[in-house]
This record gives C-alpha cells, sequence and structure tokens, in this order.
C-alpha cells in the first residue's frame, strides 16, 4: 500500500502504514502543545483528526523558522519524518504550515445557526414561574397604599 507523501495528508489512523524514517505530511487540530523546561527547547505538539490523534515533536531550529505557525496555529499541516520508539509513533517535523484560515471555511455554505438553537428549553418549555414572594416591606406598600 503506499501513503500520500507531502503535500497530502495522512490519517492519524494510517501513520503505522509508512516505514520508520518515511517522510509524511499530517494535518490537525492543535490540542496541546507543551515545551518543557527539560526538553532543551524541545516543543510536543498534539494533532488531532478526524481518525485519531498525530504526536508532533519540533525540535528548536525549526521551531524559529515556524515560530509562529507554532504558537499560533490552530490548524496545522506539518511535513517531517516518522519515529518510531516502541508502540509510539512520533512526526518530527520538518515544515509546518498554519492552514487556519482553512477553519473559517468549514461553515461556508452551511445554513444559519438559529440563536435559540435546537435547545431543550425549545423542546420542553419551561411552566411559567410563580411569582416570586415579595419583600415585608413591599407586602406592605401594596396592602396600605396611602402609608410611606
Amino acid at each position: 500500500m503506499h501513503w500520500p507523501r507531502p503535500p497530502s495528508c495522512l490519517r492519524a489512523a494510517d501513520l503505522d502504514l509508512p516505514p520508520n524514517g518515511a517522510l509524511v505530511a499530517v494535518a490537525g487540530l492543535v490540542l496541546v502543545r507543551q515545551r518543557p523546561g527539560t526538553a532543551k527547547g524541545v516543543i510536543f505538539v498534539t494533532l488531532e483528526d478526524e481518525t485519531g490523534v498525530v504526536n508532533v515533536v519540533v525540535w528548536a531550529q525549526v521551531y524559529e523558522a515556524y515560530r509562529r505557525q507554532v504558537i499560533a496555529g490552530r490548524l496545522l499541516r506539518v511535513t517531517g519524518r516518522i519515529q518510531r520508539e516502541g508502540a509510539v509513533t512520533h512526526v518530527v517535523a520538518r515544515h509546518v504550515e498554519d492552514l487556519s484560515a482553512l477553519l473559517d471555511s468549514l461553515a461556508a455554505g452551511a445554513p444559519p445557526l438559529d440563536p435559540a438553537g435546537p435547545t431543550d428549553e425549545v423542546r420542553r418549555p419551561v411552566p411559567p414561574q410563580r411569582p416570586r414572594a415579595m419583600h415585608p416591606r413591599d407586602q406592605a406598600r401594596a396592602h396600605f397604599p396611602g402609608r410611606p
């Protein structure tokens, strides 16, 4: 079986198909960015696509080249080499591309959202509530209108 080569993207579920060291591209929503103090400038990014999660390792020199994309990107495409250690698979980043602008186009052509929405309250309206008890001062004014 052939895996997609960049710029096509490999699904997270298919990361076990290419051999160790293969150049692949993955894309997904950024779930987590971690920069442990003990990692000597390495950043770990977790991406999620429709099939699962991808662990991405961003070394310091790659981070410096794509700093803005790594920090601000909500949807990223990462090109890099597959690295396997036991059952854990990482993509070691070589190139990072911010595709966050594509998120806005997901809603294009979708029907407009109803502000009330399909909420629980619309299906089962809340019954009218009894008037709340009034403060004794307000009760006195209602019962004795001429009194100050």
